[in-house]
C-alpha cells in the first residue's frame, strides 16, 4: 500500500508537558484494558506520528513478549503475535530507542500482510511500573529519520503514565477473574450438597473453567478403568470443545507430572508438542492449553484441562487457577463416588471396556444433531447369534469372554472419531460419522472376517449378525428412530436366510 503523506504533529514543549498531563488524567480512569490500549493509542497519535502503533506485554519469568494492541494505518488489528521478550532491545534493556532506518534489520518482527509496505523508522519505550518491566510500546512511520531524541523522551513519558494505568488495569482484572473463580467456586460447592445428577455437576465444573479462564474449550478426562494413564473426555464444552468418549494414553513427562508428581502442566503448542498423541491431535482446534490432575481418595482419577486458540496463552497463574478448580472438581467426583455414580461418569461398561449405553446415547444426540445439519452419519447393529446357548452351554464365564472377544474387535477396528459401544446384552452398537453406506459395509466384512479369526470366537462357534441404517434428514427426527432403522435392517437380514434363525453376517 503506498505510504500516507507524514502527519505534522510536532508540538512544543509546553504542548507536550499539556498532552503528558492530560494523558494522565485520561488513563488514570480508564480499567478496562480494552478501552485502555485505545487510549494510549489516542494520546500517543495527539503527538507524535504513528501510522503504526502497538503494545506488548511481557511475561518476565517465561521470557514471552505478546502482542495486545496493534494499529496500522488507523485500523485496528489483531496479530496475535508472541516473541522472546530476550530479542528485543527495549525488553532486554529497559530503555527506549529509535530506529529510523532498515527496520526489517534492526526490529524483533514485522507486523502486516505479507506484501505491505513496511515502515522505515520507530520509536519504542519500556512499560515500567515500581521497578517491574510490563512490556513496551511502539510508534512506527513509513517515513524514513521520522524520530528524534525529543521524540523518545516523550514517548517514554507517555509510556511512564501507561504502565502506571495498565497496572491498576491488570490487577483490577485479576480481582474480577478472582471474584468470577470464586462465585463459581462457590457454585460447584453448592452443586456438591445437592442431589444433582454426577453430570451435571461436571457440567457446572466445565462452565467454570470456561468463564473464569476465558477460554475456547474445557474438558473433564477420567481415567479409564484401573489403569491411570488413559483418560477418556466425560465432559466438554466450549467453541473448540473436543469430542466425549475421546481416549489418551498420558505418557512421559505429562504422566510424569500430572499422575505421578499431581502438578498442572501447561503445554504452549498443542501442534507439534511430542506428548500428544496423533488419535488426539486431529480432533484439537486449539493451540496451548493447561490441565491439572483430580483427585479422589488420595488417587488420580482424571484431569481437568482448559485450552486457548492462542498459542503460549497459559501460565502458572492460570495453571495455578485451573488446580483451584481441579480441586473443587475433585471434591465433586469424590461426592459422586460416595453415592455410587463415578462408575456411570466414566461412561464405560465394566464388562467389556467398551462405552456404555448412556455414553451412547449421548454421543448419537450429537451426531443425529450434525447429520440434521447435512454430515453423514451411519449406525451399526451388531447381535451375538443365539448367544443365551453359550452360557448355558459353557458357563457364564465362557459367556463374558465371548463378549471381550468381539468388543475388542469392535475396538480395534474402530477410527477414533467413531464411536462403538455395548448397548446391552449381546447387542452392540458402532456410530460411524462421516460415512456413507459402503464404507459401513466394507466396516462389517472386516469385523465379519475378525470374528472368523478369532481364536476364542472360532473356538465355540460364533457367529453375529448386523443391521445398518443411514440417517435420513427426511425421515428421521432422533436417534431411537435411526436405532430402529438398524434393527430392522438386521432382522430383515435374518428372515431372508432360510434354515437359520440367526445366521452370520456375509
Amino acid at each position: 500500500m503506498p505510504s500516507p503523506p507524514p502527519r505534522e504533529v510536532r508540538s512544543t514543549v509546553a504542548e507536550r508537558y499539556r498532552v503528558l498531563l492530560e494523558t494522565g488524567r485520561t488513563l488514570a480512569g480508564t480499567l478496562s484494558t480494552e478501552e485502555l490500549y485505545a487510549a494510549i493509542y489516542r494520546e500517543t497519535t495527539s503527538v507524535l506520528e504513528a501510522a503504526g502503533f502497538s503494545i506488548a506485554l511481557y511475561d518476565q519469568g517465561r521470557d514471552l513478549a505478546r502482542i495486545v494492541y496493534y494499529v496500522d494505518q488507523g485500523e485496528v488489528r489483531e496479530p496475535d503475535v508472541v516473541y522472546r521478550g530476550s530479542d528485543s532491545e527495549v525488553l532486554r534493556t529497559r530503555r527506549a530507542c529509535v530506529v529510523n532506518r532498515d527496520l526489517t534489520r534492526d526490529c524483533v518482527m514485522v507486523l502486516g500482510e505479507e506484501d505491505s509496505e513496511v515502515a522505515q523508522s520507530a520509536v519504542a519505550a519500556p512499560l515500567i511500573h515500581k521497578g517491574r518491566l510490563l512490556g513496551a510500546i511502539s510508534a512506527q512511520s513509513y517515513r524514513p529519520d521520522a524520530y528524534n531524541e525529543d521524540d523518545l523522551a516523550l514517548l517514554q513519558g507517555i509510556a511512564d503514565i501507561a504502565a502506571v494505568a495498565i497496572d491498576n488495569a491488570l490487577q483490577f482484572e485479576e480481582l474480577q477473574k478472582r471474584r468470577r473463580e470464586a462465585e463459581k467456586i462457590e457454585e460447584i460447592g453448592r452443586a456438591l450438597t445437592s442431589e444433582l445428577d454426577p453430570k451435571e455437576v461436571l457440567d457446572k465444573v466445565i462452565d467454570a473453567v470456561l468463564d473464569v479462564l476465558d477460554v475456547d474449550a474445557a474438558g473433564v478426562w477420567l481415567c479409564d478403568g484401573p489403569e491411570e494413564t488413559v483418560v477418556t473426555v466425560a465432559a466438554s464444552g466450549g467453541a473448540q470443545a473436543l469430542p466425549e468418549g475421546l481416549k489418551w494414553r498420558l505418557e512421559g513427562s505429562l504422566e510424569e507430572q500430572m499422575i505421578r508428581e499431581r502438578k498442572p502442566v501447561v503445554i504452549d503448542n498443542l501442534e507439534n508438542a511430542p506428548a500428544v498423541p496423533e488419535a488426539v491431535r486431529r480432533h484439537i482446534r486449539t493451540r496451548s492449553g493447561i490441565g491439572a490432575p483430580l483427585e479422589v481418595s488420595g488417587r488420580v482419577v482424571g484431569v481437568l484441562t482448559a485450552a486457548s486458540v492462542r498459542p503460549r496463552a497459559f501460565n502458572d497463574d492460570d495453571a495455578a487457577v485451573l488446580q483451584r478448580l481441579a480441586s473443587q472438581a475433585s471434591v465433586a467426583l469424590e461426592n459422586a463416588r460416595l453415592h455410587a455414580n463415578l462408575q456411570a461418569l466414566s461412561l464405560t461398561d465394566p464388562l467389556t471396556g467398551l462405552p456404555n449405553r448412556r455414553r451412547l446415547q449421548i454421543h448419537l444426540d450429537k451426531e443425529v444433531a450434525a447429520a440434521r445439519r447435512g454430515r453423514k452419519l451411519v449406525t451399526v447393529v451388531f447381535d451375538l447369534d443365539d448367544f443365551k446357548k453359550y452360557n448355558d452351554t459353557h458357563g457364564h464365564v465362557v459367556g463374558d469372554d465371548i463378549l471381550r472377544a468381539f468388543a475388542q474387535i469392535l475396538d480395534d477396528e474402530n477410527r477414533a472419531m467413531n464411536l462403538v459401544a455395548r448397548y446391552g446384552g449381546d447387542e452392540f452398537v458402532s456410530v460411524l460419522s462421516e460415512t456413507h453406506m459402503e464404507g459401513a459395509r466394507q466396516y462389517v466384512e472386516r469385523v465379519s472376517q475378525r470374528v472368523k479369526e478369532d481364536p476364542i470366537l472360532s473356538q465355540y462357534g460364533v457367529t453375529v449378525s448386523s443391521g445398518l441404517a443411514e440417517f435420513d434428514r427426511t425421515s428421521m427426527k432422533s436417534m431411537e428412530e435411526l436405532l430402529q432403522a438398524a434393527d430392522l435392517d438386521m432382522y430383515a437380514s435374518k428372515s431372508q436366510r432360510p434354515g437359520s434363525r440367526r445366521a452370520a453376517t456375509n
